[in-house]
């Protein structure tokens, strides 16, 4: 078995790889949400339009979006992307940056978030090696990540990550592969979801709007289920200070987006990394130091 620097180096040439498939999942997931919603929407008009007596609407065709098909294209010229020049982080160096067809300027979160993936991957299996937990705590920061980006992006949290990651959580308790016991990670989904639950319909109850999104309920659930209950109160308190520090900065620089809001998600994810790095007590313990408290 793998151990120490040995596997360290494994994991950064898988996370390099499955960084750059992560790049595809950001950018195409909630375009086919959308699609989907879309085909629900349709599907419920024609429903309507029958039981009315009515004809539905012809369907328009659309170019259908997977995560393996249509071939990534340069979104300016629409340039094909080949092989060689999708090669993670060294593509983006050859090219310095810019598309192979017509120059423009390639965003440098793709290599960011390949070497970000490489990172987690690395410290994954350097700290547990090549063995269940260590790959359990790879899957666990590549969703993590997947998450927090696209909800920056798009404030959404998709079933199809925060749900198999909470399972997936449950699971590796189950089976021993993380070091918290089956019933910490039981309590620790249940609390998780039911404490933002509860947060969510207090503030709409106070003031009739929303101040989070059920996404972030699921996906506290599933940091409760990988760390434990008793790392809840570690890591909430982490990502809102964070984010509540993160908010003024950007209000005072006017970029908060329309109706003045920030997703949280992001924020929870990073106290999920600061939680798989030191470990929620310790990580508590580190992030009241640097406020000096």
């Amino acid at each position: 078995m793998f151990m120490g620097w040995e596997a360290a180096a494994l994991g950064g040439v898988l996370g390099l790889l499955i960084g750059s498939f992560l790049n595809v999942v950001v950018h195409r997931l909630p375009k086919i949400m959308e699609q989907q919603w879309a085909d629900e929407c349709r599907q419920h008009a024609e429903e309507q339009a029958l039981a009315a007596g009515l004809a539905p609407d012809p369907v328009p065709a659309v170019a259908r979006i997977s995560l393996s098909t249509p071939r990534s294209r340069c979104p300016h010229c629409g340039h094909a992307i080949r092989w060689y020049e999708n090669v993670p982080v060294l593509s983006y160096l050859a090219l310095r940056g810019k598309c192979a067809g017509c120059k423009a300027g390639i965003s440098p979160r793709y290599p960011l978030v390949e070497l970000s993936t490489a990172a987690l991957f690395a410290f994954c299996l350097g700290q547990w090696g090549l063995s269940p937990t260590g790959l359990a705590w790879c899957g666990f920061s590549a969703a993590l990540l997947t998450l927090a980006l696209i909800d920056w992006d798009t404030t959404l949290l998709p079933d199809d990550i925060t749900l198999p990651l909470l399972w997936a959580g449950l699971i590796a308790a189950a089976l021993r592969w993380t070091d918290v016991p089956l019933a910490d990670a039981v309590w620790g989904a249940a609390a998780g979801y039911l404490s933002l639950w509860l947060v969510f319909w207090g503030f709409k109850l106070a003031t009739g709007k929303d101040g989070m999104g059920y996404g972030d309920f699921k996906l506290f659930a599933a940091l409760g289920a990988w760390f434990g209950w008793q790392a809840l109160v570690p890591i909430i308190l982490a990502a809102s200070v964070i984010g509540a520090i993160i908010g003024l900065v950007m209000k005072f620089r006017s970029q908060l987006r329309e109706g003045g809001y920030i997703p949280f998600g992001p924020f929870l994810a990073g106290a999920g990394f600061a939680a798989l790095l030191f470990g929620p007590q310790r990580m508590l313990e580190r992030f009241l130091g640097l406020l000096g408290l």
